[in-house]
């Protein structure tokens, strides 16, 4: 009872319901004073007043509103001004919540990212499709599955709040979507050092069978022929002759599992502000073991793909200190960064004063990745 999808939690677990026979009371001129006492150490900006609003969560009986009241904090008390009667308390909000601007300024700059982003990679995987001849080796091609890999990321994102105000099924399965996407572009980011490692630090030459065809089972869901409109050039298995059909791949193959058999992983993800408690809804992951799980995936790959970075960088120092000239590979290098997806390591630096310049910075760099 009196509980929201977000399990928020309430000062002193309190709540007090002030009712009048005569029927429902609102707009008072004068506001009814509510006052909550207590013996903890509380951050002004993230204790405020709010009251029960019933049948306004998604896909829950209600939520926490804080609208009509206004927030007073005393020593050791909360005192609540509002100018109606209902359910009240004290919503204690996650430290270093972000403001309502501070969250309408970043949800402007992730939609022209993103949409930036997304034009470019499909006008870029177009150009490719007619003008194959660009297309003749595994490093172009394994560009092109990254740039795939992106364009989905940033559409599925970006459908993911429309897709919010609609059904949960739909929901759910948008949010799968945006998780596989996800999970394919940060396997392709891995392939990208992977090759990187091979080019630079490998002095011989390497064959490695059904080089690309591995890439990509390791990276996509599906096998390419599934895909409309994809140059022959850059399929995995370019030849004369063609395997057969694999339905799976690793990060398709994951998501399809937990989609399948527990489902309610996916769903509304709810992103609150300390300001004021209206809540910004998107198609999300809704557990936290699959958040961790990702964020260890996501680890991981950038880990080993810093370390790529910094053995490239070695062997260029001592080019350099040999030729005394090698500002072009250290620009094809810093170039490869953004390939290579360092700036997605942002994420593990959530912390103090760091959080709201981490915030935007991540969502500056990625969203303009494609």
């Amino acid at each position: 009872l009196l509980q929201d999808a977000r399990n928020s939690s309430v000062l002193n677990n309190d709540v007090v319901g002030a009712f009048l026979r005569s029927g429902r009371v609102a707009g008072l001129s004068r506001p009814v004073k509510i006052q909550f006492w207590h013996d903890t150490v509380l951050d002004a900006s993230n204790a405020t007043c709010v009251f029960w609003e019933p049948g306004a969560g998604m896909g829950s009986t209600g939520s926490w509103s804080r609208e009509g009241c206004e927030t007073t904090h005393g020593e050791g008390t909360v005192i609540c001004r509002c100018n109606h009667l209902t359910y009240f308390a004290v919503l204690l909000l996650p430290a270093g919540a972000l403001t309502p601007a501070q969250l309408a300024s970043l949800t402007h700059i992730t939609t022209v990212g993103c949409s930036l982003s997304a034009t470019a990679t499909l006008c870029t995987l177009l150009l490719c499709c007619f003008s194959r001849q660009w297309l003749r080796d595994n490093t172009t091609r394994i560009h092109m599955h990254l740039l795939a890999a992106l364009l989905l990321l940033n559409c599925s994102f970006l459908l993911s709040a429309p897709l919010a105000a609609g059904a949960e099924g739909l929901c759910q399965a948008a949010a799968a979507l945006l998780h596989a996407s996800l999970l394919c572009a940060l396997a392709w980011m891995a392939a990208e050092a992977f090759h990187l490692l091979l080019l630079l630090v490998k002095v011989y030459n390497i064959y490695i069978q059904r080089y690309l065809l591995k890439l990509s089972l390791f990276a996509w869901g599906e096998w390419a022929p599934t895909w409309p409109c994809l140059p022959t050039a850059w399929l995995p298995w370019h030849g004369p002759t063609q395997p057969p059909p694999v339905p799976t791949g690793l990060p398709v193959l994951a998501v399809a599992a937990v989609f399948v058999f527990k489902r309610d992983t996916y769903g509304y993800h709810t992103i609150s502000t300390s300001g004021d408690y209206r809540n910004t809804t998107m198609c999300w992951l809704t557990s936290s073991p699959a958040h961790y799980a990702t964020l260890c995936y996501a680890g991981l790959i950038l880990l080993f793909n810093t370390l790529v970075l910094g053995r490239v960088a070695v062997i260029l120092r001592r080019i350099r200190q040999q030729k005394g000239q090698a500002w072009k590979d250290w620009a094809t290098v810093l170039g490869l960064t953004c390939l290579l997806g360092t700036t997605w390591g942002l994420a593990f630096f959530r912390f103090g004063v760091f959080l709201v310049p981490q915030i935007y910075l991540f969502t500056i760099l990625n969203s303009l990745q494609g």
